[in-house]
């Protein structure tokens, strides 16, 4: 429990201190007009409470990433521990918070828009099609697991195609709707909901001061199929330290915030708040782990179990309701990124219904034929879903990369996302090598290739680098 307890106290310390420090990297300008006052349309762009932006921010990228990637990264052992937090700290909090603050500079630009602006034209078109494909995608997902939740809950003429449809019409309504209207009144009320349930298994993990391993029995690989812990914990831990999928989403509340200098709070404090959420599941897990063995690999049995042991039947039904919220907040929104990234590439306003329901027929047809598929051949989806998990950390890359190009080019610190861009290179070339949904290489052939890709960006950004050193003079 000592490693857990400082590496608990290790994330709410890095909020205040590296928080602080990357926060006067960027510089906020709290007498900047932001895009919610200078563009307000009713629609995207209405600023709200600062406490609302911030539930908002941490569902929308909370999903059950920090929950069930955790779970599953716990069979690492120690090890996924320290990922969480210095993952955390140092890549996803700075991801998200960079991203966020871009976004709000270019008056509240999508993901593939920023990207574009500063690794090129060609790497804008690419980003374009990657994240709406991207965002398809988790809408598609986070429909089918709450449904057989709520089906599970409710009488049996309430069956998981029942609950399919009531989910996708409120997608559709929380797609086009303006951000007030449903995700500024309900989203507050899902953020009590999970953060409930995770306040409440911390409680209930320092009352029972299980024992936990700690950090100096050794950082030892313990999962049960031996699968390597770079790079696979890497990915299987997303959410909960740092994942491409949080940026998409930050441009939704960088529309709405009302001064630059909430900035910190909102895209910075979020991540830290789900690296904590993570980092409580982690520790249940390993407790389950230790007192059933790592045999089951369905991480919603291993919620259940915990959630009714520590909390009691009432506490494990709000604990499941927010399982079940978390995903479909997730789901809506990353709709809602999808019309917006199509809106900002297409240059269509969006506060005429038809031009955005011009937009999200097609996204809602394709979303659906996805949920049909996935619904026929759940073999084949869960291939589809372990690719999605790598194409997620990818997208992560590609936008350290271009954090880190607006930072030297404003000859501000760009280690602060270099560093963290290099090694999500790394696992990310190292995992399409290594993992059985990519190539299936040799462990030595995969390594090999992922130092290849670190070399290669290091020397092009130096080169780039000095380039851009001699236009400045």
């Amino acid at each position: 429990m000592i490693t857990f307890i400082i590496a608990l106290l290790v994330l709410v310390g890095g909020y205040f201190v590296y928080g602080s420090y990357v926060e006067r990297v960027f510089g906020p300008d709290k007498t900047r007009k932001t895009p919610a006052l200078a563009m307000t349309d009713g629609v995207d762009f209405i600023p709200l409470p600062t406490w609302k932006i911030f539930m908002i921010q941490f569902l929308n990228i909370a999903g059950l990433g920090p929950i069930f990637g955790a779970i599953m990264g716990a069979k690492f052992g120690t090890a996924s521990y320290l990922w969480i937090v210095l993952g955390t700290i140092f890549g996803g909090a700075v991801h998200d918070y960079l991203s966020g603050m871009l976004s709000i500079r270019h008056d509240g630009e999508s993901l593939p828009e920023i990207i574009g602006r500063y690794l090129g034209l060609p790497t804008k078109q690419l980003m374009r099609g990657f994240t709406v494909v991207l965002m398809i995608l988790v809408g598609a997902v986070f429909v089918a697991g709450p449904a057989g939740l709520l089906a599970k809950l409710t009488p049996h003429y309430m069956d998981a195609t029942f609950w399919i449809v009531v989910i996708f019409l409120y997608y559709m309504l929380a797609t086009l709707l303006p951000v007030d209207k449903i995700i500024g009144k309900i989203y507050p009320l899902f953020a009590i909901a999970l953060l409930f349930m995770a306040v409440g298994i911390l409680a209930m993990l320092l009352w029972n001061h299980p024992a936990l391993p700690e950090i100096t029995d050794g950082l030892q690989n313990t999962h049960p199929a031996g699968l390597p812990i770079f790079p696979i914990m890497f990915v299987s831990i997303a959410c909960g330290a740092i994942s491409g999928f949080h940026a998409t989403q930050s441009p939704l509340m960088a529309r709405c915030m009302k001064n630059e200098k909430y900035g910190r709070p909102i895209f910075y404090g979020a991540m830290v708040t789900e690296g904590i959420v993570a980092l409580i599941w982690a520790a249940a897990a390993t407790y389950f782990f230790h007192r059933n063995g790592m045999g089951e690999s369905n991480a919603s049995i291993i919620v259940d179990s915990i959630t009714k042991e520590w909390l009691g039947a009432i506490g494990g039904l709000l604990a499941v309701l927010g399982v079940i919220a978390a995903p479909i907040t997730s789901g809506d929104t990353a709709l809602r990124s999808a019309r917006l990234i199509v809106a900002d590439f297409m240059h269509l306003e969006q506060k005429s219904i038809m031009k955005r329901m011009s937009i999200c027929i097609p996204i809602f047809g394709v979303t659906i034929a996805i949920l049909l598929y996935s619904q026929r051949d759940a073999a084949g989806f869960d291939m589809i879903w372990r690719y999605f998990a790598w194409c997620n950390q990818t997208l992560s890359v590609f936008t350290l990369w271009a954090i880190t190009v607006f930072l030297a080019r404003a000859k501000k610190n760009y280690y602060i996302t270099l560093f963290p861009a290099l090694f999500m290179t790394a696992v990310c070339s190292t995992y399409i090598c290594i993992a059985p949904e990519g190539l299936s290489l040799p462990d030595w052939i995969a390594y090999l290739i992922g130092g290849c890709c670190i070399l290669m960006a290091v020397i092009g950004f130096m080169c780039w680098h000095k380039k851009q050193k001699r236009s400045d003079l």
